[in-house]
Formats: C-alpha cells, structure tokens, sequence
C-alpha cells in the first residue's frame, strides 16, 4: 500500500525571533470549517468558502485603526490581481470589526482583493491566535510598516474620531497572523503574530503558496520574475 502523505502543517517564523523551546503550533482547519464571515454588505458566509477550491493565503488583521495593520495593508494591495490568478491562489484579508468598517478601509489603503470580518473573533480565538503583544530583544520590525510609532498612533486616533461610528473596529488586544490553506482542509503553513509589527513578509507569503514571483515594497511596485 503506498504511503499516505499527511498535509504539512506548522508555525513559519523569522528566524531570529525563534525562541529555544518553541514548538510548532498545531491548528486544524475543520475546527473552523463552518464559522461565518461577513462581507461588506453583512452577507455571512462559511469561512471554508475561501479555501473549499483552491489555495489561499488568509490574512488576518488586528484592527482596521491599527496603524501597522494599514501599512501591511497597503502592500498587500500592491499585488497584482493576475500574478494571483495564473498561480490559481486567492488572497484575502480578515478584520475583527463590525462589516461597515471594511469599505471606508479599501478606500484608505486601496485594496481591491477579498476582505471579509469576523466581528466576534470566532475563528481568531479557535485558532488560537495571540492576545496581548510580546515582544523579544531580537525582533526585526514588519519591512511593510513604514510609519513611526508616535505619527502612526496619532493617525489612528484621528481615524477613529472622525470615523462615522466612534469605535475601535475591533479589540486592540487582539493579534492576527497568516495561514495558507486549501484545496480542501489542508493547512500547509501559520504564523500567528507575536505583536503588532510580527507580520509574515509578503513575499515569504506568495513564495510558499506557489506565486513564483516577488515584488519590490520599496518603491512602485515592480514584479520580477524568479
């Protein structure tokens, strides 16, 4: 009988905020499978929609007033709609704030792919995904947040007042992560933030799901072939 190959499934993170001792993190997908998001009408679907069919790189945010948040945003939405479509990967991002919030978040950071909300943090808590920040000695900041702590906050909070809705859009305790996902219940990588500037470099992203191409955050965006 020919072996069986199980889907490879564990936490990616910088190597020089590994701590010894650390162990990978074990998530199942099927804990999830049937938990809604909401799209920007307040539309729910099940969460497994997103990886049923193909594979997707799942982004999920802290808060949409997060600073950090709408820098890392802001290069996600650099990635071009057909460097997606011909690796046959979707790239979606997920909030923790109430449906209305996510249209006003396009706007400011210009993203067009998916972007859904899971305003009672269900899949955030079942998956395990951090509260609180911790930060190490070692920890290299996000290459996407390109904004300073102090102007960064005080962006935020301008946001939030003159938001429609005076609220947070979301729990500031809370951390996000990545996972890439699919067809089906495979989980082949997470990464579940550490603090709010641990992202996963975009470009790790779209090189372990299979998007053979990497782009420049630098400047304007420039694809290059590898």
């Amino acid at each position: 009988m020919a072996e069986v190959k199980l889907p490879i499934t564990r936490q990616i993170e910088r190597e020089n905020t590994r701590e010894s001792g650390s162990s990978p993190i074990n998530v199942h997908l099927r804990d999830v499978d049937d938990c809604f998001i909401y799209d920007r009408h307040g539309t729910p679907i099940p969460f497994k929609s997103l990886y049923q069919d193909r594979k997707s790189i799942i982004i999920f945010v802290r808060n949409f007033l997060c600073y950090s948040c709408k820098d890392y945003v802001d290069d996600l939405s650099k990635v071009p709609k057909e460097v997606l479509e011909d690796a046959k990967v979707g790239l979606v991002v997920i909030g923790q704030s109430a449906h209305h919030h996510i249209q006003p978040f396009c706007s400011l950071t210009g993203y067009a792919h998916e972007i859904y909300v899971d305003p009672k943090r269900v899949i955030y808590h079942k998956l395990g995904m951090k509260r609180e920040e911790k930060f190490t000695v070692s920890a290299q900041p996000s290459p996407h947040v390109k904004s300073g702590i102090f102007m960064g906050q005080m962006k935020s909070i301008w946001r939030a007042m003159t938001s429609p809705v005076f609220d947070f859009q979301g729990d500031l305790h809370q951390q996000g992560g990545a996972i890439i996902a699919g067809p089906g219940s495979q989980l082949h990588f997470c990464h579940f933030d550490m603090n709010h500037l641990d992202h996963m470099p975009i470009n790790w992203l779209l090189q372990l799901a299979g998007v053979h191409h990497t782009l420049n955050f630098s400047k304007e965006p420039k694809v290059i072939h590898v």
